[in-house]
């Protein structure tokens, strides 16, 4: 499964946050973010404690991308 965090870089972008802004907020580890910005998985926890701490919902901050076939 493929994702994309380019919504989440967008956001914090517009709330005029860093990512160590985020990762302070909510209580998320540098690996992590590191993680997110390689578009790789992350549990739905850390994906909620995001959520709570930007006061949004899940679909402004990753999306499911189609799988290639072939």
């Amino acid at each position: 499964m493929k994702v994309s965090y380019n919504k989440l870089w967008k956001l914090l972008i517009d709330k005029q946050m860093k990512k160590k802004d985020l990762g302070d907020a909510a209580k998320v580890s540098a690996n992590t973010l590191a993680k997110m910005g390689r578009n790789e998985l992350v549990s739905l926890d850390i994906l909620v404690r995001i959520c709570r701490a930007l006061h949004c919902d899940i679909g402004e901050v990753m999306e499911v991308l189609p799988e290639r076939k072939g």
